[in-house]
C-alpha cells in the first residue's frame, strides 16, 4: 500500500507548464481520476537529477514517454492521436498491454466500429478520398544506418529490400520532418536511389501519399496508423504496439510479408475501434477517469 498519496509528473519545461495551468486534457484526468482517491498532484521538470530522485519518492511517479525505472512510476504516451492515451510500465510500445493482447474482430461492433473511423477519419484527416496509386510509400525515421534491437533490419536494408521483394511497382521514400540525417546517411540513400530509377527519396507531406499509395512499408512509424484510417495496408521491419493486422517481417520474413502484403483486407474500422477506443484511453469521454485508475492498478499501483 501507497500512503503517501501523492502523485507526482515529471515533464518538460514547456509540457510542464502547459500541465500546470490546467492546459492538457490527459494530464486533468489523471488529477482528477487520483485527487477522487484522495492524492496531491505535483508537478517537477524531467531533468536527470529529478528524474533519478523519483526512485526516492514515496509517492507515485508518471513520466512523457521515458522509461519508468522504479515500481512506482509509469510512463505516458499519445497513442498517436489525440485525444487517445497509453499509461504503460514500459517506454517500449511493443511491450505494452496492447501489444501482447488478441485482436478478436468478431468481438467488436461494426457498425459502431464503422462510425467510429468514419468520424475520426474526418476529424483527424479531412478529405477522406483515396486511391491505389499504384507505388508502395516508405515514410522513414531515424538512423537510418543503424539496425536496433526492434528492427529486422536497418532502415537502409528496408528500403533495399522493398526494391527486391516488390520489383515492379515506384517505391518513394520520404525523410521524418524531425530528424536530422547525417551526410552519409543520405549520400546513402542518393546512391540507392541513383543505382534503382524506381526509388524516389524526398520530404514530401506524408498525408497525401499515404492516400495515394498501394501499401505502407515501414519501422514502427505511426504513418502506419494513419494509412489503417485509409485502409492501407503495411508491412512492419519493427516491433510496435499496432502490429496485429500488419505482414511483420519479424513473424513471416521479408519474402512472405511481401507476398502477403498485396492480398491482406483486414477489418481496418474494427482494429482502429478496438486499438484506440477499446484499448486506450480516450481524454475526452466521461469514462476517461474510471479507465484511467483501471490501467494504474492493471499495473501494480494500489490507488
Amino acid at each position: 500500500m501507497n500512503d503517501a498519496k501523492t502523485l507526482t509528473f515529471y515533464l518538460e519545461p514547456d509540457m510542464r507548464e502547459r500541465a500546470e495551468t490546467g492546459q492538457i486534457n490527459f494530464v486533468n484526468r489523471i488529477v482528477a481520476a487520483f485527487g477522487s482517491c484522495g492524492y496531491q498532484c505535483l508537478f517537477l521538470g524531467n531533468s536527470e537529477v529529478e528524474v533519478l530522485q523519483s526512485a526516492n519518492d514515496p509517492g507515485y511517479s508518471v513520466f512523457f514517454m521515458e522509461s519508468p525505472f522504479h515500481d512506482r512510476a509509469l510512463t505516458m504516451r499519445l497513442s498517436y492521436f489525440y485525444p487517445f492515451w497509453q499509461i504503460e510500465s514500459s517506454a517500449k510500445r511493443w511491450e505494452w498491454a496492447v501489444a501482447r493482447a488478441n485482436f478478436r474482430p468478431e468481438t467488436v461492433d461494426a457498425n459502431e466500429a464503422e462510425k467510429f473511423t468514419a468520424s475520426w477519419r474526418k476529424r483527424l484527416f479531412g478529405d477522406t478520398s483515396t486511391r491505389n496509386g499504384g507505388y508502395v510509400f516508405v515514410p522513414l525515421q531515424g538512423r537510418l544506418l543503424a539496425k536496433r534491437s526492434f528492427q529486422a533490419a536497418s532502415p537502409i536494408e528496408m528500403i533495399e529490400a522493398t526494391l527486391v521483394h516488390e520489383p515492379n511497382k515506384p517505391v518513394h521514400a520520404t525523410f521524418h520532418p524531425k530528424e536530422k540525417y547525417t551526410d552519409e546517411e543520405r549520400d546513402r540513400l542518393s546512391d540507392l536511389a541513383n543505382r534503382n530509377p524506381r526509388l524516389t527519396v524526398s520530404s514530401a507531406d506524408a498525408l497525401p501519399l499515404v492516400r495515394d499509395c498501394a501499401y505502407i512499408v515501414t519501422q514502427n512509424s505511426g504513418v502506419a496508423m494513419t494509412g489503417y484510417f485509409h485502409a492501407k495496408p503495411v508491412v512492419l521491419f519493427g516491433k510496435v504496439d499496432f502490429h496485429h493486422i500488419a505482414a511483420n517481417v519479424f513473424d513471416l520474413g521479408a519474402s512472405c510479408a511481401f507476398r502477403r502484403v498485396s492480398q491482406m483486407k483486414p477489418d481496418y474500422s474494427r482494429y482502429l475501434f478496438w486499438f484506440l477506443q477499446t484499448m486506450a484511453i480516450n481524454a475526452g469521454r466521461g469514462d476517461a477517469e474510471d479507465k484511467i485508475l483501471t490501467a494504474v492498478r492493471a499495473r501494480g499501483w494500489e490507488v
